[in-house]
């Protein structure tokens, strides 16, 4: 696709949950299953400064939804029950962000605001979030040009979500309050690939402060996509850096098609007045019917509704992305009240007849063009849902209406609510603005770390080791192991292959989590002492991960891997040697690889192999001459 001759813009939004306290009380930010309590509670929207109500929040209240939270006592207290006014903000939390506002090439905001965005889905049991900018006008540079960072932001996560059921919601409150940072670019991004990489960019800085939390849910990513013509989708929820091309390309796509159905609307003089919402009950069509789902609502009291969509007949089902159409975008609307609806250009199908659509047809006066909608629920659960699509039917007469979505796994996306607004900010009352002073500025510039890529460029530069070895050991983030080691007096290309290549290569066999940092610096304590040969950080490594309360000098010494004297060493080569003599003199040299092979057999992680090697080579040559 030429994306410059489609006007692709695109910005991101980067969520990742920072290693400290709470974000306004200080209990710990970790995730427990255990239960203690829980309570219930029901949401309503509230005004912003500006007087209005949020649509976004307006739809979540209309679904009437009652929310369960679940507690651990001593990781959720009574400010995240909503009991208690929030405490100061976690000091740390607050220093790292400013940090990263630096590590970005922000400005730090010589005063701390927090305010209140309006939450109502239930993931705050305040109805609100706390957020403030820490950092504004920062810039990665990137191939295609810079991309700006309007504003870093300093926000507590949401609760979890357990379970959904029917009306009700399950929240854990673990997650509530976990200090979340906030980074958001400017729509200056105009390639898929241009999005990964500022989105590396910023991962990277977020690692660099060693103070943000990892693995699945810690971080979540958010695109906001248009093209000319489309209009701006936000994307939630993108969990995998190589996605997001994928998707920018898929929301590309579907908004490409989208274009062209509204053309094709167009074209066909579709009017907005002729989408009436008049409802048919059709129910007495569908007696006797071989539709499971249509004869359950029917025995269960059910109605079965029909809607007119004149001239629509062909672009419901119009593919607008992989495996997904005109006709799931409607069904995605539909489904705050039905599982799905039943739509012309997908039927006969599903146990519904030709004579059936026929007779619908019938009924409803449906030209060659025209097309229809079935939900079969409760009557009036029916016409909530049919208005729904109703609704969508509208907007793809304007092209791309502007919503929220989420990110499939396989890089589509689905409707989640309408966009948010500016309706959802008003102030935090609770919270005394937070001086940043210019000593508290000096003392984070001062301990500014090393950004990942120039720690790579550096380490091939100065230690001379392989650039793949680099990169892992700073995405593994090992690199301060790494550096330790080497002033231990550790050469770099040892301790690298060590750390990188031999626990690697164990991950298969055992579970090498279990080996600490200081097992590991027990370890090369022991070769730096030549207690022990490099060879037997191998086996040492794997009985630790088993039995990790074991230390590197027991299991060394457990396993026969201390080192042997040069005598020892000396005295089973030359039984070696002995026991193979008549084919030494016959091949010479050439027997050295054999005998080799048969000293490491006996000798390895007992002796270096160097000396190993300098000693059989001077038996075989003495009985050579």
């Amino acid at each position: 696709m030429d994306y410059g001759e489609l006007g692709l813009k695109v910005g991101l939004e980067i969520h990742r949950q920072l290693d400290t306290k709470k974000l306004f009380s200080p209990v710990p930010s970790e995730l427990h299953d255990e239960v203690d309590f829980h309570f219930e509670r029901r949401l309503r929207p509230t005004m912003s400064e500006l007087g209005e109500i949020d649509q976004a929040a307006l739809e979540e209240f209309k679904k009437g939804r009652t929310f369960v939270y679940e507690g651990t006592y001593g990781y959720s207290d009574l400010v995240y029950m909503d009991e208690e006014p929030p405490h100061m903000p976690d000091e740390e939390a607050l220093k790292v962000s400013l940090q990263i506002s630096y590590l970005l090439n922000a400005t730090p905001v010589d005063e701390v605001h927090f305010m209140r965005k309006i939450v109502i889905d239930g993931s705050n049991v305040s109805g609100f979030q706390r957020t403030a900018i820490v950092g504004m006008n920062g810039k990665v540079d990137t191939p295609w040009g810079s991309v700006g960072i309007p504003t870093i932001c300093l926000e507590e996560d949401a609760c979890r979500i357990v379970e959904r059921e029917d009306g009700r919601v399950i929240y854990r409150l673990d997650r509530l309050g976990i200090p979340l940072i906030e980074i958001a670019t400017t729509p200056d991004i105009h390639h898929p690939e241009q999005a990964k990489i500022v989105a590396k960019y910023i991962g990277d800085a977020l690692r660099a402060t060693r103070k943000v939390k990892r693995g699945l849910g810690t971080i979540r990513q958010d695109l906001n996509v248009s093209i000319r013509g489309g209009a701006r989708i936000e994307i939630k929820g993108v969990q995998e850096l190589d996605m997001i091309p994928i998707i920018i390309e898929r929301e590309v796509e579907r908004q490409i098609n989208l274009l062209k159905i509204k053309e094709a609307l167009k074209e066909r003089g579709v009017r907005e007045d002729e989408l009436e919402e008049k409802f048919h009950d059709v129910s007495e069509i569908f007696e006797g019917t071989s539709s499971k789902i249509i004869a359950r609502t029917l025995k269960r009291g059910g109605k079965v509704l029909a809607v007119k969509l004149p001239k629509f007949r062909g672009l419901i089902g119009f593919e607008i992305q992989p495996g997904r159409r005109l006709g799931t975008e409607m069904a995605d609307r539909a489904r705050k009240y039905v599982k799905g609806i039943f739509h012309i250009d997908e039927l006969p199908n599903y146990g519904i007849t030709e004579e059936e659509v026929n007779a619908i047809i019938e009924r409803l006066e449906l030209g060659e063009r025209d097309a229809f909608v079935l939900v079969a629920a409760e009557e009036e659960t029916a016409r909530k849902a049919l208005k729904e699509v109703l609704q969508r039917a509208r907007e793809a007469l304007q092209g791309v209406p502007e919503e929220t979505r989420r990110a499939l796994p396989d890089g589509n996306t689905q409707y989640m609510r309408p966009l948010p607004g500016k309706a959802r900010m008003y102030p935090e009352t609770d919270i005394p603005p937070i001086l940043v002073t210019p000593e508290i500025k000096e003392e984070i510039l001062a301990k500014l770390p090393e950004l990942p890529q120039a720690k790579i460029e550096r380490y091939v530069r100065e230690f001379k080791i392989d650039r793949s070895l680099a990169e892992t050991l700073v995405n593994d983030e090992r690199d301060e192991l790494f550096e330790e080691l080497i002033e231990r007096g550790v050469k770099p290309s040892l301790a690298a292959s060590i750390l990188i290549v031999v626990l690697k290569g164990l991950k298969k066999e055992v579970p090498i989590e279990n080996i600490t940092d200081e097992h590991i610096k027990e370890a090369f304590e022991l070769l730096i002492e030549n207690r022990i040969a490099k060879e037997a950080f191998e086996e040492i490594f794997k009985e630790l991960a088993v039995h990790p309360e074991k230390s590197a000098i027991q299991v060394a010494e457990e396993k026969g891997l201390t080192l042997l004297s040069e005598a020892e060493v000396e005295r089973i080569v030359e039984e070696i040697v002995q026991q193979n003599i008549e084919i030494i003199k016959a091949k010479g040299m050439g027997a050295m690889g054999m005998i080799m092979g048969r000293a490491m057999a006996k000798l390895r992680g007992k002796a270096d192999g160097k000396l190993v090697n300098q000693l059989v080579r001077k038996k075989i040559q003495e009985l050579s001459s």
